[in-house]
């Protein structure tokens, strides 16, 4: 930090609108659990908000490092006086394994928890295969929905909290040979953090094998899952006569309604699970055949775990929004990171958005890129003193709801500034 007082104009506000939030979650001390290192030049924090200067803008990957390097904002939020180069950060990117990114992941969610981020009583749980566009023999192939094909990729799985649609956990660090057992892992990583099990997880019926579904009842966590419609078990649904459905109606997307029929077996049995299981199988959906939910909860309304499963199939979208905003399907860009500790940064972006959505009214669900759109592609200007940094932002139409969120108010100091204050200013309503 500087020692004169001066005034500097920049494009990308971004950064500083995210710090008082990154010190509600502690960055300090999430970035001190997990031990990830530093140089004599740039200490640990500075590369991790270097990275994260990278992620929160809209600018894509493949040019981010020429475009935000000169950007005086982005060398002010990392507490340097400009972003380390592409070679830095993709060799720092490598310097670190993924047991840091576990015991940052865990410090991150405890943090999350103590905001109210994230309960985690019901998670939904996905795989995204990040895509390369070059040739690189030691990369599996593994489906791309968006190329509707199997190619060179790199496995990546997330936990989502299925109510407040917070990120909770991602890993990058998969082969096939061992995926079907992340299942277990994000079990093991939440009671690390909370001392005990999820509650309930939904997920697609190919995260998981039958044999990781019965480890999960004996470990008394419930599941909802999808079984897969085979040629004998459809013939035996069509063999049904029509007093076996019961009409139900359930709860849709902007609530609206819809009509089903269901039938709810509760000695379900499949080839590998040694017990049986609870079927409900769902016809009205739209769907050519019926769709078919399997699940250790034997106990619960029909209707409602539907309904969870159903809210599950958002998480599509809802990774979706967080890979496209924060420039998660990148392996071949400009600026070549460990995707492992890069899916890790997309969580802590995920979780800043979060925070700074839910003061904002009717954007508490707002995907990044409304956010990015509505509230920070803006100019302003940074007025720099010994005292602090004033970040004076152009009122546009949604900023009033910045203001109203607190914002004019805040007076923030920031350690990696040696604890020189951030504060933010409006031109009069």
């Amino acid at each position: 930090m500087t020692s004169q007082a001066h005034v500097i104009k920049t494009r990308l506000p971004s950064p500083p609108p995210a710090l008082p939030d990154l010190l509600a979650l502690d960055l300090p001390g999430l970035v001190d659990a997990a031990g990830y290192p530093g140089t004599r030049d740039i200490p640990a924090i500075s590369y991790l908000l270097s990275l994260l200067a990278l992620k929160l803008t809209a600018t894509r990957r493949v040019s981010h490092v020429h475009d935000v390097a000169g950007d005086p904002a982005a060398a002010l939020f990392t507490g340097l006086t400009a972003l380390p180069k592409t070679t830095a950060l993709t060799t720092y990117s490598y310097r670190v394994d993924h047991a840091r990114q576990a015991a940052f992941l865990t410090a991150l969610d405890k943090a999350a928890i103590r905001l109210g981020l994230a309960a985690g009583e019901v998670v939904n749980l996905d795989f995204h295969a990040v895509m390369h566009w070059g040739q690189d023999p030691a990369l599996e192939k593994h489906y791309v929905p968006s190329r509707s094909q199997r190619t060179r990729s790199v496995l990546t799985f997330f936990a989502e909290d299925a109510d407040s649609h917070a990120l909770l956990y991602a890993n990058a660090d998969l082969a096939k040979a061992n995926q079907a057992g992340e299942v277990m892992a994000f079990a093991d990583h939440w009671k690390t953090v909370t001392g005990h099990d999820p509650d309930l997880l939904v997920m697609d019926s190919k995260v998981t094998t039958q044999d990781q579904l019965w480890a999960l009842t004996e470990r008394g966590i419930g599941f909802i899952t999808l079984r897969a419609r085979t040629p004998k078990v459809t013939a035996a649904l069509h063999a049904l006569p029509a007093k076996a459905w019961t009409s139900m109606t359930v709860a849709r997307a902007g609530g609206k309604s819809r009509t089903v029929r269901v039938i709810d077996d509760p000695a379900a049995k499949l080839s590998k699970y040694p017990a049986t299981l609870r079927q409900l199988t769902v016809a009205g959906l739209g769907h050519d055949e019926p769709t078919l939910l399997i699940t250790n909860e034997l106990t619960a309304p029909a209707k409602d775990l539907f309904a969870r499963y159903a809210e599950r199939m958002l998480i599509e979208n809802e990774l979706d929004a967080y890979i496209s905003g924060f420039h998660l399907d990148a392996l071949s860009s400009g600026v070549p990171l460990n995707v492992d500790l890069d899916t890790t940064l997309t969580v802590v972006a995920g979780n800043l958005y979060r925070l700074f959505a839910r003061d904002l009214t009717r954007y508490q669900t707002a995907t990044p890129d409304t956010i990015w759109r509505h509230f920070l592609d803006d100019p302003g200007t940074l007025h720099i003193s010994d005292r602090g940094v004033t970040c004076a932002l152009n009122l546009r139409s949604h900023h009033p709801q910045l203001i109203d969120a607190g914002y004019a108010d805040l007076k923030t100091p920031i350690p990696w500034w040696n604890n020189r204050s951030l504060q933010f200013t409006f031109p009069p309503r």
